[in-house]
């Protein structure tokens, strides 16, 4: 199995701070998201790959488990004989009952063998009133999607023995929503029937940043329309929309859109808020007709 170093991937140091790491990121994710790149596979594997990453190094006790196997595994490529490092050692013992695979919940290609072996499933026994319950324990799986997903609602499909389970994911979900899958997985110790816990994880976005329901992005216009006013397209969940620029707005400057943010998991008709940022971009160069207009403006001020 190929040993995936994430901090190269993401290109950051082993000492990064989470912030380092979140910056360097939303930066690779928004250059290689599909969005920007369809129809490209090679962007799309490299998008993937930027996730899986991230999903590690920003999860404190995930990075400290992979800089533990990263240690050792730097170590034994110093002996010469890397194609024998003992995998066994790291990889996450699987529930009992039927391992469910990764793939299986992500679709073909969601997440590498090297993360499925160290991050996979993990054992969850079912407690009612502090008693441990008769029924045959559940089992734990984290499903990453992306907050596109979030906001629009989505499935996933677990393929189990010669069965096919849709499991629907409602809209407004976030990172630790759980969906119950009854009977999913069989008990290997009684072949009682055993539930499935699917821990949801919303991936980060690089459009978008979420708090609650509500929604923050940003955008950017140039001074001119700072100054006098205008319009600008603005990138929203549900697709672009103009914000008015009203004269005279400041770099920072935020503004409000009711009911574009995220829906309520329990009612998906109520939405939170959409929060937009503006960023004044300054020319670097101008003609000499707008410097001599600034210059003006500058003497009449």
């Amino acid at each position: 199995m190929e040993y995936h170093d994430y901090y190269k991937i993401l290109g950051v140091s082993r000492d990064s701070s989470a912030a380092d790491i979140k910056t360097a990121y939303r930066k690779l994710a928004m250059e290689y998201h599909p969005d920007r790149n369809p129809g490209d596979k090679k962007a799309e594997e490299r998008f993937k790959e930027i996730n899986e990453a991230y999903q590690v190094l920003s999860d404190p006790k995930k990075r400290e488990r992979y800089d533990q196997v990263g240690e050792s595994y730097s170590q034994w490529q110093q002996n010469g004989a890397p194609e024998n490092f003992d995998w066994s050692r790291w990889a996450t013992q699987q529930p009992a009952g039927r391992p469910v695979d990764m793939d299986d919940l992500f679709g073909e290609g969601g997440f590498s063998d090297f993360f499925s072996s160290l991050f996979g499933g993990m054992n969850m026994g079912q407690t009612v009133r502090g008693r441990t319950s008769r029924r045959a324990p559940s089992y734990q799986q984290q499903v990453t999607i992306s907050l596109k997903e979030a906001f629009t609602g989505t499935t996933r499909i677990l393929q189990i023995g010669d069965r096919r389970v849709e499991v629907k994911i409602p809209a407004g979900v976030r990172t630790g929503s759980r969906i119950r899958v009854p009977g999913a997985t069989s008990n290997k110790s009684d072949g009682n029937p055993s539930d499935l816990m699917l821990i949801l994880d919303v991936a980060e976005d690089p459009f978008f940043e979420r708090e609650g329901d509500d929604l923050h992005t940003q955008v950017m216009i140039d001074m001119f329309k700072a100054a006098l006013g205008g319009e600008a397209e603005v990138k929203t969940m549900s697709g672009n929309v103009i914000l008015t620029i009203p004269p005279g707005t400041q770099s920072d400057q935020v503004f409000r859109l009711s009911g574009r943010g995220m829906p309520h998991v329990k009612n998906a008709g109520t939405k939170g808020d959409l929060y937009i940022r503006v960023k004044v971009q300054i020319p670097r160069q101008l003609n000499d007709r707008q410097k001599s207009l600034l210059e003006e403006a500058a003497r009449t001020k």
